[in-house]
């Protein structure tokens, strides 16, 4: 198979290389991979921003594709299915997290692109617990971006809890997916862009934000929460200044750049900060059933597998919006 890796960390790219089609071991899956997303978490770990992961690695969480072979003791999925498969790719099943609900923080957590050959190649494998069967109505390239920047962003905006107002810095992938969520169910949403960020600005008015400005500005009302998409750590004493007493400003990436001190004043008032990390299958669960009922409509801009490196630069300079995504 055709795949591409990322052989030294902090390479800041990733090889085309040919490798064996992999076996699925009891308990896992063999997929076909139909398409993948770029993610910007991708670019952490091509980047080297993200320490600790196997390398040489196969890139890519956001998986689309069709199973092929079933290992021993798989029996919820069928070979024909079509599937998806997210960042979080294995648990113990057995620690304190795991049995309580809160198996994002297993301390034996694997991840896929990370610690798992991931999407960016020709067939993947899986653990079948964490291969989700697709809903219908989204084809292949456009269902790519729901697999994390859905499934990320539902777990962050869950962290919100009732919030009416809330605010989006950074409109990318997730957000773009998560404003038609908030919409949907009767939110006012403002973005918060990259300065300069005019598409990304008119593509949430698209959506129905009902603001849409750069992140250097202050939204017209104040906000009851924040989630901040953007690994950008000044941006916290920004959006903790945006949201009213008691608001809630949730950090979803897993990378950020460092956050610079600030007054107390703009975290009292019982406001909150609060991170976001990795998700579980319960989420991914909530957010596949939820997604065909809104419906959600991702913005996609699609590369070949062979212009993997063409997309991390593309978003790594801000040149995407939405989501970019390889078709295979």
């Amino acid at each position: 198979m055709k795949a591409m890796v990322l052989e030294t960390a902090g390479a800041r790219h990733v090889d085309a290389r040919d490798r064996d089609v992999p076996t699925a071991l009891p308990g896992e899956v063999l997929v076909r991979v139909r398409a993948c997303g770029v993610c910007r978490t991708d670019l952490h770990i091509v980047d080297g921003e993200l320490p600790g992961g196997d390398i040489p690695v196969v890139p890519g969480h956001e998986v689309v594709g069709v199973v092929e072979t079933l290992g021993d003791g798989v029996s919820h999925l069928a070979v024909g299915d079509r599937v998806g498969i997210p960042w979080l790719g294995y648990t113990c099943g057995v620690c304190a997290f795991c049995t309580s609900g809160r198996e994002n923080l297993c301390p034996d957590a694997r991840f896929t692109g990370y610690t798992i050959d991931g999407g960016y190649a020709e067939y993947a494998v899986a653990d079948a617990r964490y291969a989700f069967k697709l809903p219908g109505g989204f084809a292949d390239a456009d269902a790519a971006p729901l697999l994390c920047g859905g499934l990320i962003g539902y777990r962050s905006y869950r962290m919100t809890g009732s919030a009416t107002r809330l605010g989006l810095y950074g409109f990318g992938a997730a957000a773009h997916i998560i404003a038609q969520v908030a919409v949907h169910q009767g939110r006012e949403v403002f973005a918060l862009t990259s300065p300069g960020d005019t598409a990304a600005q008119a593509l949430a008015r698209e959506i129905g934000c009902v603001w849409a400005g750069a992140s250097t500005e202050v939204p017209p009302a104040k906000l009851d929460a924040a989630i901040l998409f953007a690994p950008v750590g000044a941006l916290v004493p920004a959006a903790l200044a945006a949201v009213a007493p008691g608001g809630i400003v949730v950090c979803a990436g897993i990378h950020m750049s460092d956050i610079p001190s600030f007054p107390y004043h703009l975290l009292w008032g019982e406001r909150v900060v609060r991170s976001v990390a990795n998700l579980t299958r319960q989420d991914a669960i909530e957010f596949l059933a939820l997604a065909p009922t809104v419906p959600v409509r991702t913005r996609v801009q699609p590369y070949g597998l062979s212009d993997a490196n063409r997309a991390l630069d593309d978003l790594r300079s801000g040149r995407i919006t939405g989501a970019a995504v390889l078709t295979i």
